[in-house]
């Protein structure tokens, strides 16, 4: 297997992790596939919704699932938001265009379309437009961080029509996302588990993104989530391995503090020992302190959102068979 290839088999590890989250992720959830969120556009720009088939007939808070896959692979279906239909939430699964057809900001540009297309068309689905969460994994959370903070400044031209209709979402989680690529290079040579990627060459998924060297330049600078922080910004919750070869964890504790200096509402927790992505993410406790995030900010409900211990994450791998 070649190089580049080997890199992006290891990145979508945990993509395909993400598939396995529950025995029928389905049952009592309604799926309406395939709707295109810019209308002729790209095959790549379409999205799949989730919906409770019972409901007590308000308007649906919405969650949106960014998936990962080095920006180069991976798809929507079976994401980690799936079963948050079951727990009184829409979830839209979206597809945006991969590095190799078009490079950044296509990618975020596609999220920000796919935000406005819900929006706008919220009323036909049941879908509360005011209570909207993002929640993506490795380089989906890097988009879904990307849309918390820049949404509503205009950063990034429109796609896709409904120019008028805000992209600001009200919560954001995200799993291991990059969050400065001015700064990547330098945290990965002090991490203390070595990254795989080799920065700056053909087998980089970074700088394949923005097709520009990582470092101190304008292109680093627009494709970073910290570079558009603001006091207005939504509230995060940020999971990140300590163990992490592909993302370093300093990029979320940089992320982190510089939402924290801004005054957004920030948690970052640390899953000791986990690398990028893996079981300790599908854990019972983190699913419950990701739906008490969302509940917390798409709901109202009154509950505190704390990291949890690193005892919280002892766990027993299942055994093996011969």
């Amino acid at each position: 297997m070649r190089g580049g290839r080997l890199l992006v088999f290891v990145w979508l590890i945990g993509v395909l992790a993400d598939r396995a989250l529950a025995a029928d992720p389905f049952d009592g959830i309604k799926i309406v596939s395939s709707l295109q969120y810019v209308a002729n556009g790209d095959p790549a720009q379409v999205l799949d919704l989730y919906l409770p088939k019972k409901t007590d007939g308000k308007p649906l808070p919405l969650i949106i699932w960014i998936h990962g896959g080095a920006w180069k692979g991976g798809d929507r279906f079976h994401g980690s938001a799936v079963p948050m239909a079951t727990h009184g939430y829409a979830v839209a699964a979206i597809e945006y265009r991969f590095s190799q057809k078009a490079l950044f900001p296509a990618q975020i540009q596609d999220c920000q379309a796919a935000v406005r297309w819900l929006r706008a068309n919220a009323a036909t689905y049941g879908i509360d437009p005011d209570h909207i969460g993002v929640w993506g994994s490795s380089a989906g959370g890097h988009l879904a961080a990307l849309v918390g903070t820049a949404g509503g400044s205009k950063a990034f031209p429109a796609v896709g029509g409904n120019e008028t209709v805000s992209d600001r979402v009200q919560a954001v989680c995200d799993f291991y996302g990059p969050a400065d690529f001015t700064t990547v290079v330098d945290q990965a040579a002090k991490e203390p588990v070595k990254n795989i990627f080799r920065f700056n060459t053909p087998d980089d998924p970074y700088s394949a993104l923005i097709g520009n060297p990582l470092g101190d330049n304008d292109k680093s600078r627009a494709v970073s989530p910290v570079t558009y922080v603001s006091t207005d910004d939504p509230p995060f919750i940020i999971f990140h391995g300590s163990n992490d070869a592909l993302v370093p964890f300093a990029q979320s504790v940089e992320f982190d503090a510089a939402l924290r200096k801004a005054g957004v509402g920030s948690t970052l927790q640390r899953v000791p020992g986990a690398g990028h992505g893996g079981a300790e993410f599908r854990l019972p406790v983190v699913r419950k302190l990701i739906l008490c995030f969302f509940d917390k900010h798409l709901k109202g409900t009154q509950v505190k959102i704390e990291a949890l211990p690193p005892g919280a994450f002892e766990w027993t791998p299942p055994a093996t068979q011969e």
